[in-house]
């Protein structure tokens, strides 16, 4: 089997690559000029140089694949040209399934976000079903990807193979960005984080959700979504979790929501004048009012998606992070 991978130098594009090795597939990695290509290193890929905008290289690309996934996403909280997100993310999209389509790949698992299903906020987890639109979307990442799954939807009606699969949040090794969840772990360990907001994320072993992605090709219904993900925690339990592991101790101080909201609208209007990435990034505090809880027994039922425990996957997490010079020892 061979599979076409987008986004294969990121967090999870990597992971996905890694457990396609492990199950012996060959695989072909689209890069763009000038990625880090750290996360593929001794890895035996075949690299291939380009972008999501040129759909006669995407099917030269995808010649000869089974299987192809697409990850690649620009996964910012703040952006100073929003148009360049969407570009990305959403016409990107576009281009990258007109491409599998053409090329005759059978399956297609396309990475979305949990950010783009409906959730209560209140604690309830949120599922695949519950009622969603682009009006509950906060920030242009989110809204991108929202839209970025329409048109993927599309794809289906046209005969495509599709599978759509929502990661929640995603913790452990190679988050070279990193990400913001990761960028928490690491400021935890350089003893930035003095104080946390009330707030909540489901989180996942980063392997295990590239598994899950394997699985929802392998045993995914067209046309289905899929949440990737495993545990429930408040923002204080994944710090107390974090003190357990290393030792440090955890913010015990809870912020209020309204004057740290009140910060981030200055925050931002000081970025949109200097172009500098805001300290308190506005999409990230209103995310934060809710609490980002989810239900992944579809994808755990149906496709058999691992749930190791994330206890396990933030002690990676944090010995990669120290291993590799983002934080203290």
């Amino acid at each position: 089997m061979k599979a076409f991978v987008t986004g294969a130098t990121g967090f999870i594009g990597a992971s996905i690559v890694r457990e396609l090795l492990k199950d012996g597939h060959r695989v072909a990695a689209l890069v763009r000029n000038g990625s880090d290509t750290a996360n593929l290193q001794g890895l035996d890929v075949t690299i291939l140089r380009g972008d999501l905008h040129d759909q006669q290289q995407l099917e030269q690309g995808m010649a000869g694949c089974d299987w192809a996934f697409h990850a690649a996403a620009d996964y910012r909280l703040w952006c100073p040209e929003p148009q360049a997100m969407y570009h990305a993310n959403v016409d990107g999209t576009r281009t990258l399934l007109a491409a599998a389509l053409a090329s005759g790949v059978t399956r297609v698992v396309y990475t979305s976000s949990v950010g783009t299903l409906g959730n209560p906020g209140n604690g309830t987890p949120g599922t695949e079903e519950t009622p969603v639109s682009l009006t509950d979307m906060v920030g242009d990442y989110k809204k991108s990807k929202f839209l970025a799954e329409r048109e993927a939807e599309k794809f289906v009606d046209k005969g495509l193979g599709l599978i759509i699969v929502n990661p929640s949040t995603p913790v452990g090794p190679f988050d070279i960005k990193p990400t913001p969840t990761g960028k928490i772990i690491v400021d935890f360990l350089n003893r930035k984080m003095p104080a946390y907001l009330d707030t909540g994320l489901n989180l996942i072993a980063v392997e295990d959700c590239a598994r899950g992605h394997i699985l929802a090709a392998e045993k995914g219904r067209i046309g289905q979504k899929y949440i990737l993900g495993n545990r429930d925690l408040t923002l204080r339990d994944i710090f107390g979790m974090l003190e357990q592991l290393t030792g440090l101790a955890a913010p015990r101080v809870r912020l209020p929501y309204t004057p740290i909201l009140l910060a981030a609208y200055v925050n931002e209007a000081v970025s949109r004048l200097t172009g500098r990435e805001p300290l308190i990034p506005l999409a990230g505090v209103q995310m934060a009012k809710k609490f980002m809880f989810f239900d992944a027994s579809k994808a755990v039922h149906e496709l058999g998606l691992p749930q190791t425990p994330v206890e396990e996957a933030l002690k990676r997490a944090v010995d990669w992070f120290r291993f590799n010079g983002y934080a203290s020892a």
